[in-house]
């Protein structure tokens, strides 16, 4: 959020006693005077009790629970600053370590020259991807004597904003591959229809943010390879594997999606999200170390070493990078299958229950990445957004939204399954849903037939 100045005189009227006793404290300036420790913890901790439950809040993919001993681990290292190589030089090495097993798990060739970075999460992978796939572009059209104007990028309708963020901050065309009211996940043919010589890159996803649908990467691979030989170009692909890679990997290991495919080029994930770690920790990984253009690495003199960079963030805690690996470590290969079958079985069921409730079509079921989405029906009588608001009112968070463009008139309610949301809680918030709707059956909005989503596409 863009957060404005405000100069008003607004106050906290904490009620402790101790030095909060004696004066407000003013909202948006500093006060005068220092405070006790414990004081200023209750009345923090205590307005924090207005937040949602981040257990109870299926809109986030990104983690809310580890173990306690990856918790301390990562409190160990609050004060580690990544950037400082020569200082926390174990932390570095186990950043290596990581990056390493991410590129591993996505099938780096082995006589290979792979090469990848650590992020705060895949926004900022997301935008070292498109960084280097833009360079590339510029390479090879300056080696031909060719126009560096108009450089494009063809994506779906359905990314997630940072890839409209990577657009217009860095001059590039974006050409949207629309959805449709019924298909939420671009085609191939609708894809190559928006490729020319100008395309720095074809961004398929692997698990959607709409819906957790898997798109087709390997049929698109192989129209942009083909492409290629006809017409003399090198268009890569970057696979965004924001959701998905660290799940089509252990509960779809014969899906080929990765650098298994010669033209995927680079692929970024977030360890925030299945990779099971607190905020924010993600990785983007190149298939070669001639895919990242070096022009874009940084060798800084910084603290008596020569550090090589890639990053919009100079500074960062070690933490996150720390509890990742203990992740890696803890778990194992077996441990994420595990977990992850767990994830999609409690998805699965429930889909199949809240198919069966009677006003729900299911849309994606969590077959895919442990991600559902259900739309009204036209049995209805009121739309998403009042179910919403119903669970809402029970303290469940589920995001009711409508679909990107050329699907705007379909609303959906979007259930995320993370890690500590078991049988249990999946069965207490099915039961909130029947609640939910036999209530608003009883007592129909009457202003429902005008929202936003009562067309039932």
């Amino acid at each position: 959020m863009v957060h404005r100045h405000i100069s008003n005189d607004e106050m906290l009227d904490p009620a402790y006693a101790g030095r909060f006793a004696h004066a407000p404290i003013p909202k948006n300036r500093m006060p005068e005077n220092e405070s006790l420790a414990g004081s200023v913890y209750r009345m923090i901790h205590d307005e924090l009790l207005l937040d949602g439950s981040s257990r109870l809040n299926m809109a986030t993919f990104v983690t809310t629970w580890m173990e306690p001993e990856a918790e301390q681990l990562m409190a160990e290292t609050f004060d580690k600053n990544m950037i400082d190589k020569d200082e926390y030089p174990q932390t570095a090495e186990i950043e290596r370590r990581c990056v390493n097993i991410v590129a591993d798990l996505f099938h780096a060739p082995n006589k290979g020259d792979a090469i990848g970075v650590s992020t705060i999460g895949s926004s900022e992978a997301v935008m070292l991807g498109g960084l280097a796939m833009k360079w590339k572009w510029r390479q090879r059209r300056e080696a031909a004597g060719l126009s560096l104007s108009r450089p494009n990028m063809v994506m779906g309708s359905n990314v997630q904003v940072v890839w409209e963020k990577f657009c217009r901050y860095w001059d590039v065309e974006p050409r949207y591959v629309p959805v449709t009211a019924d298909r939420f996940t671009v085609t191939p043919d609708d894809v190559m229809q928006r490729v020319d010589e100008n395309t720095i890159g074809v961004i398929p996803i692997l698990g959607t943010t709409y819906t957790g649908e898997y798109e087709p990467v390997a049929e698109i691979h192989d129209r942009v390879v083909a492409y290629n030989t006809e017409h003399g170009t090198d268009i890569p692909i970057h696979v965004d594997a924001a959701s998905g890679g660290f799940v089509a990997p252990f509960l779809d290991p014969d899906l080929i999606w990765d650098f298994r495919l010669p033209q995927v080029k680079s692929i970024n994930v977030s360890g925030h999200k299945y990779g099971l770690t607190y905020p924010g920790i993600g990785f983007v990984v190149w298939r070669s170390a001639d895919d990242l253009p070096e022009e874009l690495v940084f060798h800084v003199n910084y603290l008596g070493g020569d550090m090589p960079t890639f990053t919009l963030n100079f500074s960062r805690p070690g933490n996150q990078i720390i509890g990742q690996y203990y992740n890696f470590v803890r778990l194992g290969r077996d441990g994420y299958r595990r977990i992850m079958e767990s994830l999609r079985a409690t998805a699965l069921h429930l889909s199949s229950a809240i198919a069966k409730l009677g006003p729900f079509d299911v849309v994606s079921d969590g077959s895919a990445i442990p991600v559902l989405a259900f739309k009204m029906n036209a049995s209805a009588g009121f739309t998403v957004f009042d179910v919403s608001d119903r669970l809402r009112a029970n303290g469940w968070q589920v995001p009711a939204y409508t679909m990107p463009a050329d699907a705007e008139d379909v609303a959906v309610l979007r259930i995320v399954v993370r890690e500590g949301f078991g049988m249990d809680l999946a069965d207490m918030l099915l039961d909130s849903i029947g609640k939910a709707v036999d209530h608003l059956q009883q007592y129909p909005p009457p202003h429902a037939q005008s929202e936003p989503g009562f067309n039932h596409t």
